[in-house]
């Protein structure tokens, strides 16, 4: 698999410097640069662009495509943080969870659900890939993708970045330009993304997407209307056998940076609309990105598979996901739909922290700060109240405490609402009231 030999090429930097650079300096001229960051970690560039097509073996090829795609391959485990960053080191330690992977889980038991039941539609078409690298460049995330300069998901207080063009995947559509520039015409990729993002049951800083891409030769894509019924008629489907009985489908128009016609697939679910994913035909700027042939089309669908989970095996609480608690993870099976049972639910605590604001105060900020601190002991983080005076404006926000495996004493509580309050008006600069 495509992701386990780049891991073992990126954890033996010699090997994999004697493996490309013979292939690219033989190649057309081309002249590789090899840059040792650390120990563990390597730049790679060729003539400063991607290298592309070197070598007879299809796999060696797509290998190198992939290292020099980024124009960085880190081994985010072992590589030293640069001072520029803002990802903590609770959010690299989730990098190495990946709950999709996870045997009887139930975001991997929907992953070989979608896996099955697009294979069973367009049998032997679609390559699976699973462990991509979760670091990716700028390029590969926006640019590609084109996504505005202006756009909300570029912006530091809501990506994660390793550097400044180097991001833990917003989405894992950040793939699909190399996959396409290495010659796959149509993949399902599954994969931790990360966001920073609000403190509520619904919402966390880690969640996991499936992205699917399948292009057509000119001579189907001259027709976008039947590109436009194929995408449908593979969601429809997929989502009956998703939710293993027929449903009641609306399509929405929707607006993507990547497609145009761009939809929205919503499910009738238990008496409510539940929006489920996101799709449409790829513009011709991330074909071309991907260095697709002038006359063929293709279409995409991303959608995330947390919020069907919730949906589906009854789920409450997003944290769940990442709990060890033998009383969650003996619940399911794979190959099955199991409504969640939820064991003794623990009373929740709450305290109130006040501040005035700073020039250094953004919300995200503020939350990864109390997901820092606290963990997963905290279930909820409201604004109660915003108020101004004399040019300043003050917050007020109340912080809900509730652990999934344990009571939490009020000493337990009070000393990490200490270092919550400790760490704002050092790290954020607002003042305590």
């Amino acid at each position: 698999m495509m992701s386990s030999l780049l891991s073992m090429k990126v954890s033996r930097v010699a090997e994999l410097e004697a493996f490309l650079f013979p292939l690219v300096c033989n190649s057309k001229g081309k002249r590789l640069v090899y840059t040792k960051w650390t120990a563990r970690s390597f730049r790679i560039s060729v003539n400063s662009k991607t290298c592309q097509h070197v070598g007879r073996n299809q796999r060696c090829q797509f290998l190198l495509h992939c290292c020099l795609s980024s124009e960085a391959v880190v081994n985010l485990s072992g590589s030293l943080i640069p001072s520029s960053s803002n990802i903590p080191p609770s959010i690299l330690e989730k990098t190495r969870e990946k709950l999709h992977l996870r045997p009887n889980h139930p975001l991997h038991i929907l992953k070989k659900m979608i896996e099955k039941s697009i294979e069973d539609m367009h049998p032997r078409e679609f390559s699976f890939y699973d462990d991509l690298p979760q670091l990716v460049s700028t390029t590969d995330c926006f640019d590609d993708l084109l996504v505005e300069w202006n756009h909300p998901s570029r912006r530091y207080t809501d990506t994660y970045y390793w550097d400044e063009s180097h991001v833990l995947r917003t989405h894992m559509t950040a793939h699909d330009t190399t996959l396409l520039r290495a010659g796959k015409k149509a993949f399902v990729l599954t994969g931790d993304v990360y966001r920073r993002d609000s403190i509520d049951k619904s919402h966390y800083p880690v969640f996991h997407q499936v992205d699917a891409v399948r292009i057509f030769d000119r001579n189907t894509s001259q027709n976008e209307h039947k590109l436009i019924a194929d995408l449908k008629s593979t969601l429809e489907s997929l989502a009956k056998n998703i939710f293993q009985r027929e449903v009641q489908i609306r399509w929405v128009d929707g607006e993507f940076p990547f497609t145009y016609p761009s939809f929205e697939m919503e499910v009738f679910w238990n008496g409510n609309w539940l929006e489920l994913l996101g799709c449409g035909l790829l513009k011709r700027g991330v074909l071309d990105a991907g260095q697709v042939d002038k006359n063929s089309k293709g279409w995409a669908f991303g959608l995330g598979l947390e919020r069907l989970a919730m949906v589906l095996f009854e789920i409450p609480d997003i944290r769940l996901f990442w709990s060890k608690d033998e009383r969650f993870l003996q619940q399911f099976r794979d190959g099955k739909i199991t409504k969640f049972k939820p064991y003794s639910k623990y009373p929740s605590c709450y305290k109130d922290i006040t501040f005035w604001l700073s020039e250094k105060f953004h919300e995200n900020a503020f939350y990864e700060l109390v997901r820092t601190v606290a963990g997963d002991t905290v279930e909820e983080v409201a604004l109660l109240d915003e108020f101004h005076r004399n040019n300043k404006t003050s917050h007020c926000y109340r912080i809900v405490y509730r652990s999934m495996d344990r009571s939490l004493t009020n000493d337990e509580v009070d000393e990490i609402q200490d270092k919550i309050r400790e760490e704002v008006a050092r790290r954020l600069e607002v003042i305590l009231r």
